[in-house]
């Protein structure tokens, strides 16, 4: 016969060894239990719950080399013989070359988008009479622009000075209510400030619009120097000359300074005007608001694989649809590659 008081012992400790096993397992069981009868696995998620979104490729492609993938991207104007904004074409109409060398479009978009836009606003002493018009001409400009477009004023005499940070258009104009023209003229110092602050924009396509009545007398920089930082930047840059209304003396601007600025915008893929009266000024401003929410957005990686630091010259060429004449086209001149570090 088996001793009782011997084995009662053991089973009292298999009892509670079992006891406690299955309390662990419940524990565990009820963390990952849905305490939300309706969050099990055939349940739709509640309002607290949401699935999670997916997200979209940004398809604004900045205006610059794209290190990573040796992207080169910028934009494209397209017109026709009277100057009018030509849209809805296609990647087939488009032939890029690359110091002559077709190259294959790896990127196309032409969708409406937003831009992180500095305006270079002349507020020197020859302004005196003109202010109040090129405030209007502005105002026309931003309201044509998109609705997202993020601003910031660069105003300019004798020195350069950040007015307003990155705001809305209508922040923007009232800024410029607030300033008074003096002094002399610094044009280079404000594009190269205007170049560096565009930089820091929310959005990945980027410009400046520079207003301004004469040549540069007053600047640091030189503008064989402003000159190299705007291939590098790969900005876009839009002039408006403003000149003395009735013609006569006075009535044009000075032909250096007139070059310089066209050939700011033509460096750039930018325009140069040169409006004669305040109606010609706002629908120059309202056109340059236009363009700039019909352009291309092209990119291609370059067949020369070289990273050699050197100026790669870009030209663009279009072939029209049937029916439509030859057209024309404006973008940057070319970029300078990226030097492999040794």
């Amino acid at each position: 016969m088996f001793n009782n008081s011997f084995f009662r012992p053991l089973v009292a400790t298999a009892v509670s060894i079992a006891f406690l096993f299955y309390c662990l397992i419940s524990v565990d069981a009820r963390k990952n239990t849905p305490q939300n009868p309706n969050q099990g696995p055939d349940a739709k998620p509640s309002s607290e719950q949401k699935p999670d979104k997916k997200i979209s490729p940004r398809t604004d492609v900045p205006d610059q080399i794209r290190l990573d993938t040796d992207l080169v991207t910028f934009t494209v104007t397209v017109t026709d013989p009277y100057n009018r904004l030509v849209t809805g074409l296609d990647k087939q109409h488009f032939e890029i070359f690359e110091d002559k060398v077709r190259q294959v479009i790896a990127f196309f978009n032409d969708e409406d988008v937003p831009v992180s836009l500095g305006i270079v606003f002349d507020v020197s002493g020859s302004m005196k009479g003109k202010l109040d018009r090129a405030r209007e001409a502005l105002k026309a400009f931003i309201d044509t622009s998109h609705s997202d477009d993020d601003f910031f004023l660069v105003g300019f005499n004798q020195r350069a000075n950040l007015l307003a940070e990155f705001t809305d258009g209508d922040s923007l104009s009232n800024k410029l209510t607030l300033v008074a023209p003096e002094g002399q003229t610094a044009v280079y110092d404000a594009v190269y400030l205007a170049i560096e602050k565009v930089k820091q924009g929310r959005h990945n396509k980027r410009a400046v619009l520079l207003i301004s009545d004469g040549q540069d007398n007053s600047s640091r920089y030189s503008y064989g120097e402003l000159r190299k930082q705007l291939k590098e930047a790969g900005v876009q840059i839009y002039c408006i000359g403003i000149v003395e209304l009735g013609g006569g003396s006075g009535g044009t601007l000075d032909l250096q300074g007139q070059a310089i600025l066209e050939e700011i915008a033509q460096t750039t893929g930018g325009k140069s005007f040169f409006p004669r009266s305040a109606a010609e000024l706002e629908d120059m401003t309202t056109r340059i608001a236009l363009e700039l929410r019909h352009q291309y957005s092209i990119g291609y990686e370059p067949t020369n694989v070289k990273r050699d630091g050197q100026w790669h010259k870009i030209k663009v060429q279009v072939k029209p649809p049937r029916g439509l004449p030859a057209l024309r086209v404006q973008h940057k001149e070319g970029y300078y590659s990226v030097q492999k570090k040794k």
